[in-house]
Order: C-alpha cells, then sequence, then structure tokens
C-alpha cells in the first residue's frame, strides 16, 4: 500500500500500520465487485475465491518487477499486490467499508486500513495520476505461514482529486517523493496472504 499524507495535498502511500519516527503509513488499493472470482493462475494462489479489483484509469497503480520464480514467494507477492489496489479503489469508490479490503487484511489491521481510506473519503478526496510500485522483496518465514515484505513507491505523479471543487493537489514542494514500506503477512486457513501490518519511510528508498 503506499501512503499519502493526511495534510492538505495527501501522498499515495501504504495500508495502515504503525510506524516509526519521520514515517507516513498509508493504505491503499482498488476496491473492485467482490462477487465476481478472479480466475486461478500461475500468480493467482488457489484456494479461495478472491475478489475481482479494477481500477479505473484516472488512477495508473503500477507494479515493476512484482514476479518471482519461487511459486511461494510467488503468491506472497500477488495476494499483496491485489491487497494495495484493493485499498486505492476503496478511495476511489468512496467506500471505507470495502469488502475487497477486509478480504485481503487481518482482522488486527483492518480498522487502520479503513482510517487509512477515510483520511481521504472525509475529505471528499479520490486519487488520481501514477503511482509506481517497485523493488519488492519477500522473506518466508520457516512455517509457511508468515511472511515479511518491502517495496518502494514513486509518488513524483501521484496526486489527489476533490470530488466536490475538482482541486488537484500533489506533495508539498519538497517532499521525498520515495516511500519505502516494510509489511508483515500471514497466511489464513484459506491460504490466502493477509496484510497484518506495514510502516512506511519516506526517503526510505530511490529509484
Amino acid at each position: 500500500m503506499a501512503a499519502l499524507t493526511t495534510t492538505a495535498a495527501l501522498l499515495l502511500s501504504a495500508c495502515g500500520g504503525g510506524s516509526g519516527g519521520g514515517s507516513d503509513d498509508i493504505k491503499g488499493a482498488d476496491k473492485g465487485q467482490s462477487g465476481r472470482p478472479a480466475s486461478p493462475s500461475a500468480s493467482t494462489p488457489a484456494g479461495a475465491e478472491r475478489p475481482d479489483i479494477t481500477i479505473p484509469s484516472s488512477f495508473r497503480l503500477t507494479f515493476e518487477n512484482w514476479t518471482s520464480s519461487d511459486p511461494a514467494e510467488q503468491a506472497v507477492l500477488t495476494d499483496a499486490k491485489e491487497e494495495l489496489r484493493a485499498g486505492y479503489a476503496a478511495i476511489i469508490e468512496n467506500d471505507p467499508d470495502s469488502e475487497a479490503v477486509a478480504f485481503y487484511d487481518t482482522e488486527g489491521i483492518r480498522g487502520q486500513t479503513r482510517k487509512w481510506i477515510k483520511s481521504y473519503t472525509d475529505k471528499n478526496l479520490t486519487v488520481i495520476g501514477e503511482l509506481p510500485v517497485f523493488d519488492p522483496k519477500v522473506t518466508l518465514a520457516e512455517n509457511g505461514r508468515g511472511a515479511a515484505l518491502t517495496y518502494c513507491t514513486d509518488e513524483t505523479e501521484a496526486k489527489t482529486r476533490n470530488r466536490k471543487t475538482g482541486e488537484i493537489e500533489g506533495n508539498p514542494a519538497g517532499t521525498d517523493p520515495y516511500v519505502l514500506y516494510s509489511l508483515s503477512l500471514a497466511k489464513n486457513e484459506q491460504g490466502v496472504w493477509q496484510n497484518a501490518s506495514v510502516h512506511g519511510k519516506r526517503g526510505g528508498c530511490s529509484k
């Protein structure tokens, strides 16, 4: 997830968990209609009917090198990607109670994610522009039930738009557009890798 700062101009950042000093926590993803399951494939873990998430062309959430030759690592990447997409879709659809977000979050982080989404929707803001997500690194726990994931985002072209006034804003001048996210994930009984915590550090990576 990417984290937008909750100032006049919000930045696009990762899903909600606590963060250390100077970091921004944001959660995001595209929330689609959760009624249609995605078709299982080599990159889509089987075992649970995952929600179908659609993001409009006004917001380009791109994932660079988001692949692994290790099927176990790929399963983590795939579900983490969909959780992020679900979060931003929830912002775009003005739906803090997104079922798609709930699908990819553990119960412990769900309230924080909802708070992150509402930091936009309560201000009548949606997200537009482009947010590249890149340089993912996965570490799997020995028991196969937990994982750590880090990735970077580039908020240079990511902006917010007020639904009522149409006003568009980006990051305040001088803001470092690169944010490093550190996530912990847990594999549930249905085989879905759910976000358990997210921490963001602005300026923690570059491209």
